[in-house]
């Protein structure tokens, strides 16, 4: 495993346990170069049996950390964990593969991140839903941004 900060190969690990969900093995690694420590992420191999169907017609194979940045850039200065960001991406990813389907619509995967982050912070939700559902005017945020206010104000 190369280093991220002086990109050498020679490391060691330091801990290693599986994440909370039990899908991927995190190691935590020390450089023998230059001490510092990262973390890496070791899944087993399967994304490439899933391909997405975008929404111009184009296929272009699966990759989870395009679901994790994106999940990321609508949580950025929030209050939501990367553990959970994880969690929540191998989820997505999990179910993708045991509905047996191995061509999936962009607008499912979507749809899927958007409940994934409804339940894990509702102004990241609407971040995402606003990017992603492309809203043609005000009107139609406006009402995404009160039936979700108005779910919160029922769970209370």
């Amino acid at each position: 495993m190369r280093c991220p900060f002086c990109n050498q190969d020679d490391d060691k690990v330091i801990d290693s346990r599986a994440t909370d969900d039990g899908t991927a093995i995190r190691r935590r690694r020390a450089c023998n170069l230059c001490a510092k420590r990262f973390t890496t992420y070791e899944r087993v191999e399967g994304e490439e049996a899933l391909r997405v169907v975008k929404k111009d017609a184009r296929i272009q194979s699966f990759d989870r950390r395009k679901v994790l940045h994106g999940m990321i850039i609508a949580c950025e200065k929030r209050p939501v964990p990367s553990e959970e960001l994880e969690a929540a991406a191998n989820r997505i990813y999990h179910k993708l593969l045991s509905d047996g389907v191995r061509e999936i619509s962009s607008v499912v995967i979507g749809q899927m991140v958007m409940d994934e982050l409804h339940k894990l912070d509702q102004v990241a939700y609407v971040r995402f839903a606003s990017v992603y559902r492309q809203f043609k005017d005000l009107d139609e945020f406006m009402h995404e941004l009160r039936r979700v206010i108005g779910e919160g104000h029922q769970g209370r």
